[in-house]
Parts: structure tokens; C-alpha cells; sequence
């Protein structure tokens, strides 16, 4: 059988979505399963109470990671890309920087180890080995979007699918919270879901076009919800 250059095509399209599937997936054991993003405070402070509240909360989320993470997300794509270790240091040192809440701050940061360490282990390429070195010798705080920035780049696929990735973590992180803390049916989730994940490949140009120092997430409700949530004596999800 002759293989043609549209079957060679193909077959690598199926092995790029088939990468973002499992590293999107939110079964990949990361641990973000175990956050709420302020939801669990929201709801307790009547903030969001039904579907269309959910939506808005969820929205704002992805909003806030496309103008603040997402950024920081493609710039170290480009310097995963080039093998620059350095650049990578100190582009996580300004999205930890901007991450105000303890919760935040935890949720990057034990996301980004455990993203480092299956990357390891699973794709095992020096720059993913070097990057977890410098995050156990706490040379550089390894958030989140480091991690998944040059998961994508060792394995030749676009920051653009890294971008993807990255916003349907945010949203299923929140509705699948959700489900478990209100009267919200999967159905409902699963429409908010598909809405809000439509929109993220229109925020992309915006996001890949801006710059390092552009990076702001001004949310101030979400931020105040988080810092409840850390003061919180009752909480299903960890702070």
C-alpha cells in the first residue's frame, strides 16, 4: 500500500490532537481536580448561585488566564523552543509574581511540579529533566504554565494547541467543581463548556500578539474569593 503526503498528513494531525487529548484531559493527574479557582467561596458567598451565574464566573476565569498565564504561556513556548533555560526562570518569576492569593499561588505551583514530573516520565526530554531539576532545587518556583508551555515545545507541537489546552483546563476545572458544590446538572456544564471553549481560539491572535510585560489579570472579585476560601474553616477543596 503507497502512503501519500495526505495520509502522512493526517497521520500527524491524529498524533497532535491525540497529544492534546491526553495532556487536556482532566483525568492527567496534575492534581487541578482538587481546586475550585474560587468557585467553593463564590457559591458559600452567593455569588454564584445557577447556570447563568456559572457561565459568567467561568468566563472571567478564562478571561483572566488569557490576558495574564496565556502570555506568559507563548512567550515561554518561543524560549522552550530555543532551548533558552534562562528566559524560562525568569518568565516564571513574573507569573508567580502576579499570583496575589496564597490559593493561586499553590494551585500554579503544585500543578506545575506534577505537570514537570509526568512530562518527565512519560516524554522524558532533557529540557522537560532540566526544568525539573531547577524546580527541586528551587531555583525557579515551576508554575503551571511553564510546565505545559515546553510539554508542548519538546514534543514539536504549537503554542496555539498549548493555548487550547490551557483554557479547557481552566473551564473544566470550575464546572467540574461546580457539579459537585451546586444544583447544576452535566448538561449545563457540558453547554457552558462547549460556549466558552468556541471562544478561546478567537482570544488566541490577541494573546500571542502581546507582551510579556502586557501581562495582567485584573479580576478583583475572584481575587477576594480566594483569600475567603483560604480563611475558610469548612472547604471541600484545598486552598
Amino acid at each position: 500500500m503507497t502512503i501519500t503526503n495526505e495520509d502522512a498528513k493526517a497521520a500527524g494531525s491524529a498524533s497532535s490532537l491525540s497529544r492534546m487529548l491526553q495532556f487536556g484531559d482532566s483525568m492527567f493527574p496534575i492534581g487541578a481536580f482538587s481546586f475550585s479557582s474560587g468557585l467553593e467561596s463564590a457559591i458559600q458567598e452567593g455569588a454564584v448561585t445557577n447556570a447563568a451565574t456559572l457561565r459568567a464566573f467561568a468566563q472571567t476565569a478564562l478571561e483572566q488566564a488569557a490576558r495574564g498565564d496565556c502570555i506568559a504561556l507563548i512567550a515561554a513556548h518561543r524560549a522552550a523552543t530555543a532551548d533558552d533555560v534562562d528566559t524560562l526562570v525568569r518568565i516564571d518569576a513574573q507569573v508567580y509574581a502576579r499570583k496575589l492569593s496564597d490559593e493561586a499561588r499553590a494551585m500554579s505551583v503544585r500543578m506545575g511540579k506534577k505537570f514537570a514530573e509526568m512530562g518527565v516520565a512519560v516524554v522524558g526530554a532533557p529540557l522537560l529533566r532540566a526544568w525539573r531539576e531547577r524546580i527541586e532545587t528551587s531555583v525557579t518556583p515551576g508554575c503551571y504554565p511553564l510546565a505545559l508551555a515546553i510539554g508542548f515545545a519538546v514534543q514539536n507541537l504549537p503554542a496555539s494547541q498549548a493555548f487550547i489546552v490551557h483554557q479547557y483546563g481552566v473551564a473544566t476545572t470550575i464546572l467540574g467543581a461546580a457539579l459537585r458544590l451546586m444544583k447544576v446538572s452535566h448538561i449545563d456544564t457540558q453547554k457552558i463548556l462547549y460556549e466558552l471553549t468556541r471562544k478561546a481560539e478567537e482570544a488566541y491572535p490577541a494573546t500571542a500578539a502581546a507582551r510579556l510585560s502586557d501581562m495582567a489579570g485584573f479580576a478583583p472579585l475572584t481575587e477576594i474569593l480566594a483569600a475567603i476560601h483560604t480563611r475558610a474553616h469548612v472547604r471541600l477543596f484545598m486552598n
